[in-house]
């Protein structure tokens, strides 16, 4: 759960980059957080009547599989809103992720690498073309569509390559690497005690913050004792139901596990971090922030090497659930359930608004669609229509919250 961030009113904290944040900058700023409370009421409402139509969908089992399935994609989707919040955008984390998934295969299997360097390998490829894309974004000012569409193309080929003739490689089942992927779960007084560790130091996040604005004279909404307690609360809540449920089946995934733990610290360096202002500065006015003294260029380049790092371990991820890398790891629908993902769980288009739990949330959305439409034995053209329908929601409320700020 995400904890707003300035209210109007009151100043950034920490001091700006070469200079002070000029104040167009800062009316950006602080509209950029959007509640979570929309897009949770819609997954509530989603899961709600997927259960009434078809019960076997909130089972414990099936919530499992649906949070294992959703991990490699929403790693993805997770660097696709740090290009979004830049005002970029990265057509090509599809392709990253099945060249990535292809590094893996061909030297684990064919090379006999150690599955750690192989896996080490299949992120390098992922920094390679950030610093590319990056450097092409920022050096030569190309437009992010354009060459990350050429991107998706030319990794693809590339892919196709590394595979070789047979197009497909399997990992092996007994390796250490496919069996934490696939059949790794947290033991469940490891799960009890991770869940005391997290609201612990999430109520210590927001009584250090309490403290900070005190000091300051500052005052933000539910930034007090009860808003604090109120907060702990429902998190404790919302995490020990899910333990709790989900342990009567299988359990919490270590797949899950690292999804959500990257989500959480992504979540803190954009909110409490100088880099977390600046990308959201580009990202609401580039030419307001390089005037105000924000390394721009090196802001968009971290997010670019971030998103397709990001989509390197989506793709890492996959080849270990399927044990296998091939020609459709990380197929054109990949890309696709990745960018909508983002969108949908709030992040805009249109750059400086959005949250790293926009990638949780929204993959959930669409993972839960997908899932719900396959138990009701609906066919694929149907997923895609709901998917779209969903994404069109998300775009035209976008459009409507950016219009508003701009009156």
């Amino acid at each position: 759960m995400s904890v707003p961030g300035p209210a109007a009113g009151t100043r950034l904290e920490g001091p700006a980059p070469r200079g002070a944040v000029t104040g167009s900058v800062l009316g950006r700023l602080r509209g950029a957080h959007l509640g979570m409370v929309p897009i949770v009421g819609a997954l509530i409402v989603i899961w709600a009547v997927l259960g009434a139509v078809n019960p076997a969908f909130l089972s414990a089992e099936n919530l499992v599989n649906l949070t294992l399935q959703s991990a490699p994609v929403g790693v993805i989707a997770l660097g696709v809103v740090l290009v979004l919040l830049v005002g970029q955008i990265d057509l090509s984390v599809g392709s990253v992720s099945g060249l990535a998934a292809a590094v893996l295969a061909v030297g684990a299997v064919n090379l006999g690498w150690p599955t750690g360097l192989a896996a080490a390998a299949a992120l390098a490829v992922g920094v390679v073309v950030g610093l590319g894309y990056g450097a092409l974004s920022t050096r030569l000012g190309l437009p992010s569509f354009l060459f990350t569409l050429a991107g998706l193309l030319v990794l693809a080929g590339v892919q196709l390559v590394v595979l070789g003739p047979k197009g497909s490689i399997n990992l092996p089942f007994e390796s250490w690497f496919v069996r934490t992927v696939q059949q790794g779960f947290l033991p469940t007084p490891v799960a009890w005690t991770l869940v005391v560790v997290v609201v612990a130091g999430y109520t210590a996040l927001l009584v250090v913050d309490h403290l900070r604005r005190v000091r300051a004279g500052l005052r933000g909404p539910g930034t007090g004792t009860a808003g604090i307690a109120l907060r702990s609360v429902v998190l404790a809540a919302v995490l020990a139901a899910a333990v709790a449920y989900l342990g009567t089946a299988r359990g919490v995934g270590y797949t899950v596990v690292l999804f959500v733990a990257l989500v959480a610290v992504v979540d803190v360096l954009l909110r409490r971090t100088r880099w977390g202002r600046s990308v959201r500065a580009v990202g609401g006015d580039r030419r307001s922030a390089l005037l105000a003294g924000v390394a721009v260029r090196r802001t968009v380049l971290s997010c670019f090497v971030a998103c397709s790092t990001f989509a390197a371990l989506g793709g890492v991820l996959a080849a270990g659930r399927l044990a296998a890398a091939n020609q459709g790891t990380g197929a054109a629908d990949t890309y696709l359930t990745a960018i909508a993902a983002a969108v949908i769980g709030g992040t805009s288009l249109f750059g400086g608004r959005g949250s790293a739990w926009s990638a949780l949330l929204g993959v959930l959305v669409i993972q839960s669609i997908a899932n719900g439409l396959t138990l009701l034995n609906l066919d694929t053209a149907t997923r895609y229509i709901a998917t779209g329908a969903v994404l069109l929601l998300a775009i035209v409320v976008d459009m409507l919250i950016r219009g508003r700020r701009e009156i």
